[in-house]
């Protein structure tokens, strides 16, 4: 008797087993088919992404290349072609590049425009913002005012910046290009009072000092009552 109830019972379950099937086992392929759909397209995504930067940076290199040759109108053309088309980092580093492409050749003012660009675009990392700022401040210490180097690496002088050192710097040498020589000796201290200031700059702040002291002469002894 035992064994007719565990037939019954083996019957009932495949009638459900076969109800549950005809109801849900289309939704059950469906489902199935998704997954293999969603994992083939993402690995067809992915391979397409790892192709197209691999073409990107098969495009940077020869750019590079180009430069290194001294085939710079070359280099910058192909450049500013990734800067325009590219995707991913690239085409911020291929402005970049450009740009040094451009202050390498002497084309100072195009270079200075395009730093500036660089730094002013809202998807600029920040880190190539300040470089950028950097880069074309150096490219007019010589010509700057003290107000203008002031608007473009003011704020990049500041205590606790990581470029404060090259802010100061150039901040300093401005001031002692255009003679006003109390504050370039005021940048110059603050960079040899930083102790994070590296020994290079340190030793440059230094023999400025020491120029500006040579300039400024010793302090007038005081007059005798």
């Amino acid at each position: 008797m035992t064994d007719i109830f565990h037939e019954v019972e083996d019957d009932l379950r495949r009638e459900k087993a076969k109800r549950l099937w005809a109801r849900f086992g289309p939704y059950v392929l469906l489902v199935a088919v998704l997954i293999v759909i969603g994992v083939g397209g993402w690995r067809g995504w992915e391979y397409w992404r790892e192709q197209q930067a691999a073409a990107e940076g098969d495009r940077f290199v020869a750019a590079l290349k180009l430069a290194s040759e001294s085939k710079h109108d070359e280099a910058i053309a192909a450049l500013n072609d990734i800067a325009a088309t590219g995707s991913g980092g690239y085409p911020v580093l291929a402005s970049f590049r450009a740009a040094a492409e451009l202050a390498a050749t002497k084309k100072t003012d195009d270079a200075v425009k395009a730093f500036d660009a660089i730094a002013a675009k809202a998807d600029t990392p920040p880190l190539l913002k300040s470089m950028a700022r950097l880069r074309a401040a150096m490219l007019v210490v010589d010509t700057s005012d003290l107000a203008g180097m002031k608007s473009r690496v003011g704020d990049l002088a500041e205590v606790g910046n990581p470029w404060r050192h090259s802010a100061r710097e150039l901040l300093g040498l401005t001031a002692w290009q255009k003679g006003d020589l109390e504050a370039a000796r005021g940048y110059f201290q603050s960079i040899q009072d930083d102790p994070e200031t590296p020994q290079s700059m340190r030793s440059r702040a230094q023999l400025m000092q020491d120029l500006i002291r040579s300039k400024i002469g010793a302090a007038p002894a005081p007059a005798k009552s």
